[in-house]
């Protein structure tokens, strides 16, 4: 018999103090020989009990052998208890990075690039809208109704981030579905019928307002809400066209007139009620001369402080990115997200591009007149730098036998939309067409074309790129 068993037979059933021995407990206690084998069988046998007399005032020694544990004898030492806590924080931690990452392999599945915070989940299928949104399903048949089988990239993340009121700005392509990214959303979230607009949209064109007017009247065919554009405010229909505004839930105008209709001392039109404006084609909006820019600036803010209240959000859409609305955006929106589908401001791949070096100016009508020769197949657009140069090249090609025809700013809107309806499409009994317009002129559907020319190399990328989106949207 050693001294060590001697001294378990004596310390048997004693309790010590923790608080006056603690971590020198150990100095007290003999070592195992080296040598010696560790009696663990006859240590689990027994029971040596550590008492606090003051638990509140060791607590501080509690938390650090509740981290560490604390050793009995030399190679047996109690460990501290599992925290199930963490394992649960730390498994929720891994299920949210999974979901993040399985919504991000969707966006790049789908061309969807997203920048900001607490960025909602793409939308995977309409039906979704009614399980996560309470979206009626008659407005879901009505969606599909009207050609969208699937939601396209830019509406699977316009839909769902303006669903949860987000501020957003959205840059996708010409033809990309735009239109019905930000109608479906305003429709089911302004509901029934109240006096008052609810909703503002702002586009360069009041071609563009009516193309857009009429893509909101086949979404609305399922609910009773009413929408105008403003396309007339001659001084005897001043008082008609505002009891229209009045009635009607959703609005459509350009700023200049709509700037125009609100400054009139006699019209009496309030914008309180809006919780959602639109800013459609803000690309243009932005562009031209710094007058020009400043101008629409002060309409905007004007316009903007109208419409008043915390409820307000606001969603802009381009079909190109421009340092002058990626910079006012983030100056003025919180909470912004930044939505690109596809490259910005990249070339479609579904056009032909070439460039061909003219030398001068007169070459330049040289090289058309050889295309036609080579067989240019009609109907054609050709875009020219203004309305001057559209009218000079409309005389030379008169006299070439070649239908022609010319849409600029002079014509009246009348004109312009019958040369746009008939000019670009092969009607009976005409063997070609060829129609030169202004980029600017050219902000709705302007029928099918076969190709599309343009005489001067584009002042601006953005110009150029929305050039060729239209005529891709019409092929």
């Amino acid at each position: 018999m050693d001294a060590y068993d001697i001294f378990k037979k004596l310390t048997k059933g004693l309790k010590f103090n923790n608080k006056l021995l603690g971590p020198k407990i150990e100095s007290h206690l003999p070592k195992v020989p080296k040598n010696e084998p560790e009696p663990l069988d006859e240590l689990l046998d027994e029971e040596i009990i550590y008492n606090s007399e003051d638990d509140h005032s060791s607590g501080s020694e509690h938390e650090d052998t509740a981290e560490n544990g604390f050793e009995l004898l030399q190679g047996v030492k109690i460990g501290p208890k599992k925290k199930k806590r963490k394992i649960k924080e730390r498994s929720e931690e891994l299920k949210n990075k999974l979901k993040v990452q399985e919504e991000n392999h969707f966006r790049n599945q789908h061309g969807i690039r997203v920048v900001g915070r607490h960025i909602p989940a793409a939308l995977p299928d309409f039906s979704i809208l009614i399980d996560h949104y309470q979206v009626s399903e008659a407005f879901v048949n009505t969606i599909k109704d009207c050609g969208y089988a699937e939601p396209t990239p830019i509406q699977r993340q316009v839909l769902t981030c303006m669903l949860e009121n987000r501020q957003i700005l959205a840059c996708a392509p010409t033809g990309s579905g735009k239109t019905a990214a930000f109608l479906i959303p305003i429709l089911h979230m302004l509901g029934a019928p109240q006096g008052g607009p609810r909703a503002l949209i702002l586009c360069p064109t009041r071609e563009l307002a009516k193309q857009i007017y009429r893509e909101a009247l086949r979404l609305s065919a399922s609910t009773n809400l009413r929408c105008s554009v403003v396309n007339k405010i001659q001084e005897s229909k001043i008082k008609e066209r505002e009891s229209t505004i009045k009635k009607s839930d959703i609005v459509i105008s350009t700023p200049n007139r709509l700037c125009y209709l609100l400054n009139i001392e006699n019209i009496n039109i309030t914008l309180d009620k809006v919780k959602w404006l639109i800013v459609d084609e803000a690309d243009k909006m932005f562009e031209g001369s710094a007058e020009q820019d400043s101008d629409f600036r002060q309409q905007l803010e004007q316009i903007m402080t109208r419409c008043g209240g915390r409820e307000r959000r606001m969603a802009m859409f381009s079909a190109t990115h421009t340092p002058a609305v990626g910079k006012w955006c983030r100056h003025n929106l919180r909470g912004l997200i930044n939505i690109t589908v596809g490259q910005r401001n990249a070339a479609t791949d579904l056009v032909d591009q070439e460039l061909l070096y003219c030398g001068n100016e007169s070459g330049k009508l040289v090289a058309f007149r050889q295309l036609v020769q080579q067989g240019l197949k009609p109907p054609v657009l050709v875009f020219v730098q203004s309305k001057d140069r559209a009218k000079q090249l409309f005389k030379e090609l008169i006299y070439d036998g070649i239908n022609v025809d010319v849409i600029h700013a002079d014509r009246t809107q009348t004109q312009g939309r019958r040369k746009t309806r008939y000019g670009l499409v092969r009607m009976p009994g005409r063997m070609g067409c060829v129609q030169l317009a202004r980029t600017k002129n050219l902000h709705g559907n302007v029928g099918p074309s076969g190709s599309a020319k343009a005489l001067t190399v584009p002042s601006e990328r953005s110009d150029g790129t929305q050039r060729y989106q239209r005529h891709e949207m019409s092929i």
